[in-house]
């Protein structure tokens, strides 16, 4: 499991934050800080993998922040959630280690995604790379931009995985999973066998249900 930290003067931002975070299972918050000073010293005694971070606070900034822990050498990946997306901040940003930008307002299936870039890339860095895997990491589309098959859509799997990130330690049948998120269950038979492929997903039959065996699947945690 992914220990997250969050930075953020907003008390019901910090709290929409922590419930989509632990919403997937794969992710607890550990910590969270209203006033980013305090923030430092914590991560130089406590491990996070992950920092969600807030730009515009009081005390200090965001890029003020970034410069502050990276300073002592605390290297947790970051998700910077703000309205600030001027092309030189994010720059800035980018070069101290922030893996993904989501532009105040966001929707819940855009911060889904940015979980699992971070989980996909954290998996990816397990042992030795071959070329496919460093460029699959190093060159992977930007955030919108989709590289799934001909006539299949970045929303509609964002839509199956919010449906299994509902619950992330079960397993689920495709008919469930349409019966949930309002597609055709041809449709989420295409989407699970590509997201098995791309390893998010793994399937398996179910004997335990009393009658004919069905195929379920899991996400990869």
């Amino acid at each position: 499991m992914y220990t997250v930290v969050i930075v953020e003067d907003d008390p019901m931002i910090t709290e929409l934050n922590r419930r989509y975070a632990e919403r997937d299972g794969r992710f607890t918050v550990a910590q969270t800080f209203g006033q980013p000073r305090r923030a430092p010293d914590w991560l130089r005694h406590n491990a996070a993998d992950l920092i969600i971070l807030d730009f515009y606070m009081p005390q200090m900034n965001g890029l003020e922040f970034l410069r502050s822990i990276r300073a002592a050498g605390i290297e947790s990946d970051v998700i910077m959630i703000t309205a600030a997306n001027d092309a030189a901040t994010v720059e800035a940003l980018t070069r101290l280690g922030v893996v993904d930008y989501l532009v105040k307002p966001f929707a819940y299936e855009r911060f889904c995604r940015a979980l699992d870039a971070f989980c996909r890339r954290r998996s990816a860095m397990r042992g030795s790379l071959d070329q496919n895997a460093l460029d699959s990491l190093l060159h992977a589309a930007p955030p919108g931009q989709t590289t799934l098959p001909k006539g299949m859509q970045p929303q509609t799997q964002e839509r199956v995985l919010a449906c299994m990130n509902a619950d992330p330690s079960r397993a689920y049948t495709c008919e469930e999973i349409a019966a949930a998120s309002g597609l055709s269950v041809v449709t989420v038979r295409r989407y699970m066998g590509y997201l098995a492929q791309q390893g998010q997903v793994i399937g398996d039959m179910n004997y335990g249900t009393g009658g004919r065996p069905c195929l379920v699947y899991r996400l990869v945690l």
